[in-house]
């Protein structure tokens, strides 16, 4: 799964690698969590846009969002049958503005360290999401999104079976096309990321305090000995193309 996300990068090298017009100044954030308001990619008319919108989908039929579980991740392996994510694979797909993400070891001891996630190469880490725009009984609305995700790859199934689909900027382009890529064509994209893709390290602990943002947390802390490295597992690996 994709529970915390971090944006280091500055808004140019976004803007450079996804080619919208807007040019938003927002600061550097190292501890996104759910129900926050997050940037993402979409693509109308053949024209990309950047957009802010809630970690937290929720489908157009929900009438009382209260009563609706807050839904962050889209499994890619069922998205095309859920009434929840089905429209949205076909016709409103987006991607999260990221520079990588945090994973838990699954079964840990409460309050451990997570693991710190990046693209290798430094580049930003295109989320593979979807997205929908919910409406009150009053009229008003709200755009939501979620993370799309899949299997795990060998060097993250040693800490959790799930990760976020991430996508190279081939691969971007296409997920951002509804015009010519369907959403089967679109769900094949989802595959577990090349190993050589990723860097995995230790961070801080601090991340599990939604409260906390700061450079800091990407670093382990001092007074805790870091984490063993996970074991890779072979069986998980896959590519995207």
């Amino acid at each position: 799964m994709c529970g915390r996300f971090f944006v280091t990068s500055s808004p140019e090298t976004f803007r450079e690698t996804y080619g919208y017009a807007e040019q938003p100044n927002f600061p550097a954030r190292h501890n996104v969590a759910p129900t926050q308001p997050v940037a993402v990619v979409t693509a109308e008319h053949g024209r990309r846009r950047f957009v802010l919108m809630r970690w937290g989908f929720l489908p157009a039929w929900v009438k009382d969002p209260d009563e609706f579980p807050l839904v962050i991740n889209a499994r890619i392996e069922t998205a095309s049958e859920k009434p929840s994510f089905r429209n949205a694979l076909r016709y409103r797909r987006c991607v999260f503005l990221a520079d990588g993400f945090y994973e838990w070891r699954r079964g840990g001891p409460r309050g451990q360290a997570p693991y710190a996630i990046r693209r290798a190469d430094g580049r930003p880490m295109a989320l593979a999401g979807l997205w929908e725009t919910w409406s009150s009984r009053d009229g008003s609305e709200i755009d939501t999104a979620a993370i799309v995700t899949c299997g795990a790859n060998g060097l993250l199934a040693g800490i959790h079976e799930r990760m976020p689909a991430i996508l190279s900027p081939e691969g971007v382009e296409r997920w951002l096309d509804m015009r010519d890529v369907d959403a089967g064509q679109a769900s094949a994209m989802c595959r577990p990321a090349p190993e050589e893709w990723l860097d995995l390290a230790p961070a801080s602990r601090r991340v599990n305090d939604v409260r906390n943002d700061a450079p800091d947390l990407l670093r382990p802390d001092e007074d805790m000995p870091a984490p063993k490295p996970p074991e890779r597992k072979t069986e998980a690996q896959g590519s995207l193309f």
